[in-house]
């Protein structure tokens, strides 16, 4: 699978903007989910199971994904959404009816019950409701997963000084670290607060040679500010690329910005990795529209 690399001409800077057009992969299982379901529908299917049960929030690209996916391969899919009350909305979020309409199963739960979603009283419980299941984390993340993420990189891109995505539960910047050189840096940039991530990444990559820049969460998962919004817009009308806003709009931002600052040195090569995330602009759009904000367009 040969994927488009874009180059991003910025003004007043000698450092060269390269995208990989992770996005353009599919048109339901875009970027890194596609990614990371490749090895995990393979592994399903050697076991034999005719299940897949993950989970996920309202607008979740993760739970979309497995519902088409698992559509296209012969799987049911369940997928456990956080929040109960939206267990009568599903007509009015994009992302759910997407799901239903490609025959997913629902399980709502409360936030509180979802905290407990690895425990094993509560998996115990959906094996009683669901019999057997090939089970995909939430966001994806596990070695299929990162197996999959590990063929983002390529020998081509050797050329590159600094790696930089975006990240979730951290199963793609795991990958990217794997594969990479050690010509590269790999710069991550979490859409949560905190430093915990370091940890899940540490779970699986094999090399040192990355960092986490934690300045761009716009205050936590699912969060954004009019300047990301006008960010993501403006982005969009220069260059013709859409970005979602709550992971690689904020990343984009970031190293945008770091950019101005001059944290790259002169002349560096930078990729971003493109992660898709789309889907989920519809679902943010009916969100800001209700607080009567500014909405990400992207009509030409």
């Amino acid at each position: 699978m040969r994927v488009l690399t874009q180059e991003i001409v910025l003004p007043n800077t000698t450092v060269k903007l390269y995208i990989r057009r992770e996005d353009l992969i599919h048109p339901f299982v875009s970027g890194n989910k596609f990614r990371k379901l490749k090895y995990n529908l393979l592994e399903a299917k050697q076991q034999n199971h005719r299940t897949l049960l993950t989970f996920g929030g309202a607008y979740s690209n993760h739970i979309a994904a497995v519902a088409f996916a698992g559509k296209e391969n012969g799987f049911k899919t369940i997928g456990v959404i956080r929040g109960d009350e939206l267990s009568s909305k599903i007509s009015q979020n994009p992302t759910l009816k997407f799901c239903q309409d490609n025959g997913m199963e629902f399980v709502f739960v409360s936030r509180e019950q979802y905290r407990l979603k690895s425990t094993e009283d509560f998996l115990c419980n959906l094996k009683n409701d669901f019999d057997d299941f090939y089970l995909i984390p939430e966001g994806g993340t596990n070695d299929f997963a990162v197996k999959g993420c590990e063929e983002i990189l390529s020998n081509e891109d050797e050329r590159f000084d600094y790696i930089c995505c975006a990240i979730g539960t951290g199963g793609t910047i795991s990958g990217i670290i794997n594969s990479s050189t050690s010509n590269h840096k790999v710069l991550g940039f979490p859409s949560l607060k905190g430093d915990f991530i370091k940890k899940d990444i540490r779970k699986f990559a094999k090399k040192e040679n990355w960092d986490i820049i934690s300045d761009y969460h716009f205050g936590g998962y699912g969060k954004v500010s009019d300047d990301l919004i006008e960010f993501i817009n403006d982005f969009y009308k220069k260059y013709s690329i859409p970005l979602d806003p709550i992971y690689t709009g904020k990343m984009f931002f970031g190293v945008i910005d770091l950019i101005t600052k001059n944290y790259f040195p002169e002349d560096s090569k930078i990729l971003l990795i493109h992660t898709g995330g789309i889907q989920g602009v519809q679902g943010m759009n009916l969100k800001l529209s209700n607080k009567n904000l500014q909405t990400i367009n992207f009509n030409d």
